[in-house]
């Protein structure tokens, strides 16, 4: 039994780990890496291994630096299962919809540039007919049902609580008379989280391949989200300036806009107008009703309430679909908000807005989600005087806000009360992943400190004999 590290490793995005057992290979996750824009090109259109000798992969959930390269290993060949939870499936079917018609247009828009300086142009990594054929080979499996993955492979999942639909893995591994368990934190939420329920211990393992995300920083506690959004939101408002929120279309979008429903129906916000524009984060809204078996007490209790029964929506909350409804925002006074995708800043109508709104000292940028090394949302994080947005040159005057209570991963104690419950004598190495080096580092010295022996910080491409 052989696992393989080819994304997440020593980074935050393109999460991908290949395991073999009894000769056949697998995958667990096939995200997007995001970074520098040509070095971010040629991992993900090149993989390191062929396509179509995967037998089969088995997906955490469906962000898109989880899920977002299926399509291209589809088109390179993979024919096998992809298995996730039933929500992780119905948020794939729009989401790698939406990533591949970002692609194709984002191409379009600086192939134009492109061909005004005589550049070659460039191709998108995928199209909607790739994600055609990827969708009909995703299966939903329901939440603590175990099921077999190959004769060799029974897997189970248990609710993460980070996004919709996402899960922790248990793999149970049968190689001649060998027999081990292998846990994939995928990436864990936080307890008490707005919406979805809180993560469950995903059982005893052999092996652990664990996120660090935020491994060495402690977050704000889950209480204070509604205040801590509220006071910069006043702040822009008394400059009549217009704050731009980038969030993640699955989770995040959803979990700003149940507070901001807090926050109008407390009559705190009731006059400022809130414009959800993504047409992917509208769809994802659906797809959340569709699936109340993830959602927590609270959520279920508005639900069932005859009155406000809608966490995602109210009276001054509008979503935008089309184009044109996304540029009249550009010429409207502020004060309103936007919230719109992508959370990195690296693609989709977020990016055109920033564009609009960087410059004007009076407006907000209020930054909510991890931001990866080398991406714009970095950049803005950072304050650098001047953003690169579409290749110019754009100098930051906004306000820029970071709120670190609205993170769907959990922290450093987060992290280490989810692996105390493994049992450590049994426990035989931890692999920490989905982190940049000094998060995994924090994290690693301080599960050393609680007894766990063997704690590795994989490099990509790194490989490890499961004995």
């Amino acid at each position: 039994m052989h696992l393989q590290f080819h994304g997440a490793a020593r980074t935050v995005t393109g999460s991908m780990h290949m395991l073999t057992v009894a000769g056949k290979t697998f995958l667990l996750d096939c995200g997007i890496y995001h970074g520098r824009r040509d070095e971010a090109r040629d991992r993900n259109r090149y993989f390191p291994f062929d396509p179509s000798t995967i037998s089969a992969v088995v997906l955490s959930h469906a962000h898109i630096d989880h899920s977002g390269n299926l399509p291209g290993l589809v088109k390179q060949g993979f024919q096998g299962p992809i298995y996730c939870t039933k929500a992780t499936k119905s948020l794939c079917e729009v989401m790698l919809k939406d990533s591949a018609f970002i692609q194709e247009k984002d191409a379009e828009f600086i192939n134009k540039k492109h061909k005004k300086k005589h550049l070659s142009p460039v191709e998108p990594l995928y199209t909607e007919q790739d994600v055609d054929e990827t969708l009909p080979l995703l299966q939903g499996i329901d939440y603590s049902t175990e099921f077999p993955v190959s004769d060799e492979i029974r897997c189970r999942y248990e609710d993460a609580g980070h996004i919709l639909g996402s899960a922790a893995v248990s793999l149970s591994l049968q190689e001649n008379s060998l027999t081990r368990t292998l846990a994939f934190t995928g990436d864990l939420g936080r307890p008490h989280l707005p919406i979805l329920r809180d993560p469950v211990f995903i059982g005893g393992a052999d092996y652990l391949i664990s996120e660090s995300t935020y491994g060495g920083r402690f977050h704000r506690p889950v209480e204070e989200m509604s205040e801590q959004l509220l006071e910069p939101i006043l702040k822009a408002c008394e400059r009549k300036g217009k704050i731009v929120i980038p969030a993640f279309s699955v989770g995040r979008t959803q979990e700003i806009v149940y507070v901001l429903h807090k926050l109008s129906g407390e009559g705190k916000i009731d006059h400022l107008p809130v414009f959800v524009d993504s047409p992917l984060s509208v769809n994802v809204t659906d797809v959340f009703k569709r699936h109340p078996e993830c959602f927590d007490k609270e959520t279920l209790d508005i639900l069932a309430s005859p009155r406000n029964n809608d966490p995602f929506g109210f009276e001054r909350l509008k979503y935008i679909r089309t184009v044109e409804a996304s540029k009249e925002l550009n010429d409207r006074d502020g004060p309103f908000i936007i919230i719109a995708a992508s959370g990195m800043c690296e693609a989709g109508r977020i990016v055109h807005h920033l564009a609009n709104t960087v410059t004007d000292p009076k407006n907000m940028i209020l930054i909510v989600g991890y931001q990866a090394e080398n991406t714009l949302g970095k950049k803005l994080v950072m304050k650098d005087p001047v953003v690169n947005i579409h290749g110019e040159p754009h100098e930051l005057k906004a306000e820029v806000v970071v709120l670190n209570s609205f993170s769907g991963h959990a922290d450093r104690n987060e992290l280490r009360a989810y692996a105390d419950q493994f049992d450590r004598k049994r426990m035989r190495q931890v692999f920490l992943v989905h982190g940049d080096l000094d998060q995994a580092e924090e994290l690693g010295g301080d599960l050393r400190e609680s007894g766990f022996t063997n704690v590795a910080i994989p490099t990509q491409g790194d490989s490890v004999t499961l004995v």
